[in-house]
């Protein structure tokens, strides 16, 4: 894929719009996971390297088009500067009069936090007026949020009518990263699909089965996929055998079942819990599969909300290969359907 990169982009003395995802949970007023924050320090230090000036913009949750304090992205400045180590300066908007005097006004060094895109309808909407707005205070657009890359929303794809676009270092590394397990891994390759929604994750299992020698199923989808009766002609797709509790967990013959596969695979790919981890006993199945991920050497590549909170309780961030910002992103992109927000920056 023949990207227009950062790395060609002549930023010194350019403001640049900088599209990062910092869609947290958060609880008593500090950010839960910080991971998706992390992620997005390695282009912004090069932007500020080069002499650009940063605002960094993002949504926060649902707030219906509308603002709501609920959802400001005021909530995470400390936890952004901690993480990023840079000082933040909060502005209440995203377009404007406020974002044009927070621009001219930062110091060397300093970076702009931009309020919630989705206080404004026109974001998820894409409407090309708001996205003007959005786009008018700036010289060029970065986008660093692999994670929305699937939406077609106004910071994603329409500013990229009004700015030269290219694609960030996170946002290079995550497309690389995707096309290693989709198109080149190594074999004996897993998938381990969980989570919910079987009818989302139902593209990705049968692109996996394709490719892949085993691809193990957990989680609610698995018990959809027996409800459903949905058959996997291939002999590939491992469904459980037995359970915690309601279904809410993996029980031990399939527990041992998937270490026993997982124990010989040199590639895994991971997306969704395979059991109710929130509450134990039933994050059981999904702590033995992440240990059985760790102890095979596997190349492994995770990602999804829910699985990055397991690596992180675990300690584990640092034990798989490659963690990705995308949940959702990361199947659509494997089912090979439109990632709209990477296809407007191939040249």
């Amino acid at each position: 894929m023949d990207l227009k990169k950062i790395q060609a982009a002549k930023v010194r003395n350019k403001k640049v719009f900088l599209r990062a995802d910092f869609n947290v949970a958060i609880a008593k007023g500090r950010a839960k996971e910080t991971f998706k924050i992390a992620a997005a320090k390695e282009t912004l230090d090069y932007l500020l390297s080069q002499g650009a000036r940063v605002a960094l913009v993002s949504h926060l949750g649902r707030p219906d088009g509308k603002p709501n304090l609920e959802f400001s992205l005021e909530r995470l400045v400390q936890d952004a500067e901690n993480i990023l180590g840079r000082k933040i300066i909060f502005i209440p908007d995203c377009v404007g009069e406020k974002v044009k005097n927070g621009l001219e006004k930062m110091r060397e060094d300093e970076v702009l936090l931009l309020e919630n895109v989705r206080f404004y309808e026109g974001e998820e909407k894409n409407d090309e007026s708001f996205a003007k707005r959005l786009a008018e205070n700036f010289d060029i657009y970065i986008n660093d949020a692999f994670s929305v890359s699937h939406r077609d929303q106004a910071s994603v794809t329409g500013v990229t009518k009004f700015l030269s676009s290219y694609a960030g270092l996170r946002l290079q590394k995550e497309i690389s990263e995707m096309e290693k397990v989709k198109n080149n891994p190594d074999h004996p390759a897993v998938a381990i699909i969980g989570g919910a929604k079987i009818e989302t994750k139902l593209p990705v299992i049968q692109f996996f089965e394709k490719g892949y020698e085993h691809v193990l199923v957990g989680g609610k989808i698995a018990n959809e996929a027996l409800d459903q009766k949905i058959e996997f002609q291939s002999g590939k797709v491992i469904l459980p055998s037995d359970f915690l509790g309601d279904r809410f967990d993996i029980g031990p013959n399939t527990a041992n079942k998937f270490r026993e596969i997982i124990s010989q695979a040199k590639t895994v790919v991971w997306n969704g819990p395979v059991g109710k981890f929130e509450e134990a006993p039933y994050d059981t199945g999904t702590k033995e599969v992440l240990q059985a991920i760790i102890a095979s050497g596997a190349y492994s590549v995770l990602g999804g909300g829910e699985s990055v909170e397991i690596l992180e309780e675990n300690n584990a961030m640092d034990k798989i290969s490659f963690v990705s910002t995308g949940g959702g992103a990361m199947l659509e992109y494997l089912s090979g359907n439109p990632m709209p927000g990477i296809e407007v920056l191939v040249k």
